[in-house]
C-alpha cells in the first residue's frame, strides 16, 4: 500500500470530523468597521436621505437601496463582487463610472474590503427608512434592549430530576430542556471527560498514566489541579490575546516590529495563572499607569499592562499626523469596547450608532480621553515609516530581561556625531535651497536631486534616535515596554462631522457615556486624561455589560458556543442568550465570587451540564438541531495551538518552561513585512519547543500550524474563532517538517519501553488518544507495518510513519 492512501485509510478508521460552520450571520463588526465608513465619507454627500441627493437615481444610505441601485442597475451583488457596480465605479475600470467623481481611486485596500465584504454575502444591518442624518442621538428603544439592564437575581427553577441537576447551573438547563421535551445526554466516560478538562484547561492531553488512573471520584481533585497549574495561565491567557488583538507587528502597509510586546503576554499569563481578579485586570489594561503602586515591581506590572492600547494596528504610512492620531484612537476605542464590553463605540464616528446607545458625542468625548493620552509604541521614521513613537522606560528590576542590546560610550558617541552630522547637512542644505531661490535658479532642474537628498537624511535620523533612546548615556540597555502614560497637554476633541478630520464641528469636552444612570458617567475632572475614570466606569459593578460579557466568553471557551452566540456583540444587532437567567445568576455569582475566573470556570466545569457526552442523539438534533438548549456536549476541533501544543506533549519534545523574551526581540531590523528582505526571520516559525502561546505572532506572517487551522486573526477583536475543514489543513500535516520531528520524537519515546510491534501500536493509540485501538484500528496498522512501501524502507521508518499518520488522524484534532 502507498504511504499517503495509506495515510488517508487511517485517517478514515480513526475518525473523520465534519467542518464546523463559524459562519455568524448576526456579526455586522466588518460592516461597521471597514464599510460604512466609506460609505458615510466618500458617498452619503450625493447618494442619500441626508443629503437629499440621490444622483443616477442611487441611494447608498440603507442595505435595499444599495442593492436596488440607480439608473444603470444594482450596485451590489450579494456574492458576486464581479457584478457590483459599486466595485467597478470604486475602482475606476470603467472611465464614464468612476467614484468619487473628479478624486483619486481609493486606496486598493478599501476595494478589497468592499470584494471581500460582497463576495460574503454583503451583510448589512440597516434597515430601509432608519438611515436618518447623523445627529439622531440615541438608538430608539435601546432602554429595552436585554444587555443594557442590570443583571437580574433569579433563583434557580425547581426540576424534577434534582439527582441530575445538582448545581444552579445544571437546573437553568434541565428546566429548558424539559420545557422542549427533551432530556441531557449521559454522563461522559472518565477518560472522555478528563481529556476534554486537560484541552479546556490546561490545553494539553492527559498521560496515559493519568487517563489509566482517573475516576469520576478524583474529578474535583483534577480539576483544582489543573487550575493550580501554570498551563491554566498559557491556555486562558490565550483566549484573552485573541480578543485584544495582540500581535507582534504592526501588519498594514508597513510592517514593522514590536520588539516589546512579549512582556504584555507575560503579564497576561501571569495575570489568569494568579487569578488576578477580572475587574482589576481591566482597570489594570485601561489606566495601569496611573494606579498607585507598591513598589517597582508592581510599578513595572502596571506599565506593561497598559500595552494593550499600544500594540494595535496602525496606519504607519500616514503623513497626516492629525488623521494618524485620530485612526489610532479609534483603534483603541474598538478594541476596548468590543473586547470588554462587546460593543461597536467606534461606529459612532461617523455618525450616532444605528442600534447601540452611543452617539457620536460618546464617541468624541471618549475620544479626548485618548487624545489626551500618548500611546508609545516603539517605532521610527524610516523609508518604511511616517511615524515614530517612543516606548515607556520601565525600573530596573533584579534579574529583569533586557533583549535590546547595550552600546559602548564609543558607540553612543558615534551615533551622536553622525545626527550632528546630519543636522548640519540638513541646515546646509536648506541655505542653499533658500539662496537659489533668492536668486531665481530654476528649482525644476534640481528637484529631485534636492528632494533625494533630504530623503535621505529624513530616513536616515529614525533608526538613529530609534537606537538611542533603548540605552542610557552610558550605552547601557533599558528596559522597556509598550504602553501609554499621561499626555503633557490634556485636550478634548473636535467632534468631526463624518468622522472628517477637515470637518470639525465644535468641541466635545472629555467624559463618560452618561448610558446607564450610574456614579462613574459624567464628565472627568479637568487635570485628568480620563482614562482612570474610564477603567473605573468598565468595572463598575452595575455596568451590565462587563460581568455578562466575560461570563459569555469563558463559557463559550468550555462549551465552543457562548450562551450569547455573537460574543462580541451584545447589541441590538446580536443575537439573544439562550439562558438569559442563568447568564445573569453566571454574571451576578462572578462578581460576589470577587471576579475570579478560576471559580467561574470551576463551577461551570463540575457542573453535569459540562460533564454531558457529545453523542449525537437523534431526538435532540430534531428538535434542537443547534443544540443551543444543551442536550449534549458539543464535539469540537481543537485550537490550532492545542493541536501543536499536544503534538508536542505526546512526543516528548515539549519544553513546558515559558520562553524568555521573544524571537521577535532579537531581530535586528524592524521590517517583516512579506517583500521585507529582513534575513533574520526564520522561514519556519514554528520551530521552538515551547508551547504555542510563545511563538511570534507576527501581522500578515504566522507561523504555518497557526495559519492553518484558524488561528485568531490579530488585528482585529477575535472572541470566537472560525473553524474550518480544508484541503490546505492536510496538506499541511501531510508534508510539514514540524509533524515528520513530532513523529520521530514519539516513535523514540514508544521504542524506549517496548520493541513488540502489537503492544507499540497500542501505546502508540493510548499516548495519542487515551485510548487502545479497536479491531480494525487494530488489523489495519498491524498489517501496515509488515508491508513496507518498498525494499529499502526499515521497520523504523514504517513505524515513525505509522506515528505521523496518527498525529495527523481527525481523532487527534478533536477533544473527545
Amino acid at each position: 500500500m502507498k504511504p499517503f492512501l495509506f495515510f488517508g485509510l487511517l485517517c478514515w478508521f480513526v475518525g473523520p470530523l465534519a467542518a464546523i460552520a463559524g459562519d455568524d450571520p448576526t456579526e455586522f463588526a466588518f460592516f461597521e468597521n471597514k464599510i460604512r465608513p466609506v460609505l458615510v465619507k466618500h458617498c452619503y454627500e450625493c447618494h442619500s436621505v441626508e443629503s437629499g441627493k440621490a444622483k443616477g437615481g442611487l441611494r447608498v444610505d440603507d442595505r435595499e437601496a444599495l442593492r436596488r441601485g440607480g439608473e444603470l442597475g444594482a450596485a451590489v451583488v450579494e456574492g458576486e463582487p464581479g457584478e457590483s457596480l459599486l466595485l467597478v465605479a470604486m475602482r475606476h475600470e470603467d472611465p464614464d463610472l468612476e467614484m468619487p467623481p473628479r478624486k483619486a481611486k481609493l486606496p486598493d485596500a478599501v476595494s478589497a474590503d468592499f470584494e471581500a465584504w460582497i463576495a460574503a454575502g454583503a451583510p448589512d444591518p440597516r434597515e430601509p427608512g432608519k438611515e436618518a442624518a447623523s445627529r439622531g442621538g440615541r438608538a430608539e428603544g435601546w432602554e429595552e434592549h436585554w444587555s443594557y439592564r442590570p443583571p437580574v437575581r433569579v433563583e434557580p427553577p425547581a426540576v424534577t430530576d434534582e439527582a441530575w441537576a445538582g448545581t444552579a447551573i445544571d437546573r437553568f438547563v434541565f428546566a429548558e430542556l424539559q420545557s422542549a421535551g427533551l432530556a441531557p445526554s449521559p454522563e461522559a466516560d472518565p477518560v472522555t471527560l478528563l481529556r476534554r478538562l486537560g484541552f479546556a484547561l490546561t490545553g494539553l492531553p492527559p498521560s496515559p498514566e493519568a487517563a489509566a488512573a482517573f475516576t469520576l471520584g478524583d474529578l474535583e481533585g483534577a480539576v483544582d489541579q489543573m487550575l493550580a497549574s501554570e498551563g491554566f495561565g498559557v491556555r486562558w491567557g490565550r483566549h484573552w490575546l485573541d480578543v485584544v488583538r495582540y500581535a507582534e507587528s504592526n501588519g498594514k502597509e508597513a510592517n514593522l516590529t514590536y520588539p516589546h510586546a512579549w512582556r504584555y503576554r507575560d503579564y497576561v499569563i501571569e495575570s489568569f495563572a494568579a487569578d488576578l481578579p477580572y475587574d482589576q485586570f481591566l482597570r489594570e489594561q485601561i489606566a495601569g499607569d496611573l494606579i498607585e503602586a507598591e513598589n517597582d515591581s508592581e510599578r513595572a506590572r502596571l506599565l506593561i499592562a497598559t500595552g494593550f492600547l499600544a500594540f494595535g494596528p496602525k496606519g504607519l504610512t500616514e503623513n497626516n499626523d492629525l488623521q494618524f492620531a485620530a485612526d489610532v484612537i479609534d483603534e483603541q476605542i474598538d478594541a476596548l469596547s468590543r473586547g470588554m464590553l462587546a460593543s461597536s463605540i467606534a461606529c459612532a464616528r461617523c455618525h450616532d450608532h444605528k442600534s447601540d446607545p452611543f452617539t457620536m458625542d460618546d464617541y468624541y468625548a471618549l475620544a479626548g480621553i485618548f487624545k489626551s493620552t500618548e500611546t508609545r509604541f516603539g517605532t521610527w521614521i524610516d523609508s518604511e515609516s511616517n511615524q515614530s513613537a517612543r516606548l515607556i522606560q520601565l525600573p530596573s528590576l533584579p534579574g529583569q530581561l533586557i533583549p535590546n542590546p547595550s552600546m559602548t560610550k564609543e558607540e553612543v558617541a558615534e551615533i551622536e556625531g553622525k545626527l550632528a552630522a546630519l543636522d548640519a547637512e540638513e541646515k546646509a542644505a536648506r541655505k542653499a535651497t533658500e539662496k537659489a531661490v533668492a536668486e531665481g535658479q530654476d528649482m525644476q532642474k534640481t528637484f529631485n536631486e534636492r528632494l533625494a537628498n533630504a530623503l535621505r537624511i529624513y530616513w536616515s535620523r529614525g533608526p538613529m534616535v530609534g537606537k538611542l533612546e533603548t540605552v542610557d548615556d552610558e550605552g547601557n540597555a533599558l528596559p522597556l515596554c509598550m504602553g501609554v502614560l499621561d499626555a503633557e497637554e490634556l485636550v478634548d476633541s473636535p467632534r468631526y462631522e463624518r468622522g472628517e478630520i477637515n470637518h470639525p464641528a465644535g468641541t466635545v469636552p472629555r467624559a463618560i457615556p452618561a448610558v446607564f444612570s450610574l456614579e462613574s458617567e459624567g464628565a472627568v475632572p479637568d487635570d485628568a486624561s480620563g482614562r482612570l475614570e474610564l477603567a473605573r466606569w468598565v468595572t463598575d459593578p452595575k455596568n451590565p455589560l462587563t460581568a455578562r460579557v466575560m461570563v459569555n466568553r469563558v463559557w463559550s471557551h468550555l462549551f465552543g458556543e457562548g450562551l450569547v452566540e455573537t460574543v462580541d456583540n451584545f447589541g441590538p444587532t446580536g443575537a439573544a442568550p439562550s439562558h438569559p437567567e442563568l447568564l445573569d445568576y453566571l454574571a451576578i455569582r462572578f462578581q460576589e465570587n470577587g471576579w475570579s475566573v478560576k471559580q467561574l470556570v470551576r463551577e461551570i466545569v463540575l457542573s453535569r451540564t459540562y460533564r454531558q457526552a457529545s453523542v449525537w442523539r437523534e431526538d435532540g438534533y430534531r428538535k434542537d438541531p443547534d443544540n443551543r438548549l444543551l442536550w449534549r456536549h458539543a464535539k469540537e476541533r481543537l485550537d490550532a495551538e492545542v493541536i501543536r501544543d499536544a503534538m508536542l506533549s505526546v512526543s516528548g519534545d515539549i519544553n513546558l518552561s515559558p520562553r524568555s523574551g521573544s524571537l521577535v526581540a532579537e531581530l535586528k531590523s524592524q521590517s517583516v513585512g512579506i517583500l521585507s528582505l529582513n534575513k533574520d526571520v526564520p522561514d519556519d516559525l514554528d520551530g521552538t519547543t515551547h508551547r504555542s502561546v510563545y511563538l511570534p505572532i507576527l501581522r500578515d506572517r504566522m507561523p504555518d500550524i497557526l495559519r492553518h487551522f484558524d488561528f485568531a486573526e490579530p488585528s482585529l477583536v477575535v472572541g470566537r474563532r472560525d473553524t474550518t475543514n480544508v484541503p490546505s489543513q492536510a496538506l499541511y500535516l501531510m508534508n510539514s517538517d514540524f509533524i515528520r520531528a513530532r513523529a520521530e520524537g514519539l516513535a523514540r519515546r514508544i521504542g524506549r519501553e517496548t520493541s513488540d510491534p502489537a503492544e507499540m501500536i497500542r501505546l502508540a493509540f493510548e499516548i495519542c488518544f487515551n485510548r487502545s485501538p479497536d479491531p480494525v484500528e487494530a488489523d489495519l496498522t498491524e498489517t501496515y507495518l509488515k508491508t513496507p512501501t518498498d525494499p529499502d524502507t526499515g521497520p523504523e521508518e514504517m513505524f515513525i510513519r505509522l506515528c505521523h499518520a496518527l498525529l495527523a488522524s481527525a481523532d487527534f484534532r478533536v477533544a473527545d
